[in-house]
């Protein structure tokens, strides 16, 4: 087993390959949501609140940080989407101070719409994308990790 800290050419073009399929995977996902009218930041939002429980109530704070956006822009973003139908704001009711997010009908049909071309995607390019980061991690990480 080779020091951790070197890294062969084998190392560097399995690196490189795993950056390319995501960058395609990206690339994809930004066509996909242009293709039915919302911007890629927009669908991200949609899948992050839809990836929430039912009983998480998400602020705008935590859509921020989720997104790595700042503060004042996802207030931009969801006021964009408010226009559009694809989310609702209110007022936590224990909290008056916090303004919570949801999906609306329209955005659930989106996402879902979204969410199924994904998928299929996945399905298609995900197994060469598992086998090039299992290249890049090796046997090692994944008996560390108790996934024998």
């Amino acid at each position: 087993m080779n020091d951790l800290s070197e890294l062969t050419a084998h190392d560097y073009q399995a690196l490189a390959e795993f950056r390319h399929q995501l960058r395609n995977f990206l690339a994809f996902s930004e066509q996909a949501a242009r293709a039915v009218g919302i911007e890629p930041q927009q669908h991200q939002l949609l899948l992050t609140l839809q990836g929430f429980t039912d009983h998480d109530k998400v602020t705008i704070s935590t859509l921020a940080e989720r997104l790595k956006i700042q503060h004042h822009s996802t207030v931009e973003l969801i006021n964009r989407m408010v226009e559009r139908d694809l989310v609702q704001r209110s007022r936590d009711e224990q909290d008056q101070r916090r303004v919570l997010v949801t999906l609306t009908a329209h955005g659930h049909e989106v996402l879902h719409k979204l969410s199924l071309l994904h998928r299929t995607e996945l399905r298609s390019t995900g197994p060469q994308l598992v086998r090039t980061l299992h290249t890049i991690i090796g046997e090692s990480s994944l008996d560390y990790m108790g996934k024998e």
